[in-house]
């Protein structure tokens, strides 16, 4: 009788430590949000980067950044990520034709799996004062 009871445990035990080793990745941004102060339309575009760390336990991997308009582009590394590494997302904003204060966003797509089975996002934020050419 106790050998049918802990072959049973045993196979739970060691099918909790297998999805365990396996992990998951997460990600940690040193900050959300940039605010540019004063952009002067007439100097051109102005770029910013978000350092962003895997902080889980298995490869993190961006699937994509955008951006809602085409006067922001966000450039990011398609390369996993291990875990506790660094890297960053780099963002140019076109004050072209734009006068006033500005918030633009940029959704970060990822590996990460929620638990209701949607992979994860992240908002960035921009925002700044356009100072029109004269």
């Amino acid at each position: 009788m106790k050998r049918l009871f802990t072959i049973p445990a045993a196979l739970m035990m060691l099918c909790s430590l297998t999805g365990a080793a396996k992990g998951s990745p997460e990600i940690s941004f040193a900050s959300a949000e940039h605010d540019f102060g004063t952009v002067y339309e007439a100097k051109g575009p102005v770029t910013c980067t978000f350092t962003y760390t895997n902080s889980g336990s298995a490869p993190l991997a961006l699937t994509t950044v955008s951006a809602p308009c085409g006067c922001t582009k966000p450039e990011f590394s398609a390369k996993p990520l291990a875990p506790g590494k660094k890297e960053k997302i780099t963002v140019t904003f076109n004050p072209e034709g734009i006068a006033g204060e500005f918030m633009r966003t940029i959704t970060v797509r990822t590996n990460i799996k929620n638990p209701d089975g949607k992979k994860k996002k992240v908002t960035l934020k921009i925002s700044g004062v356009v100072i029109p050419k004269k």
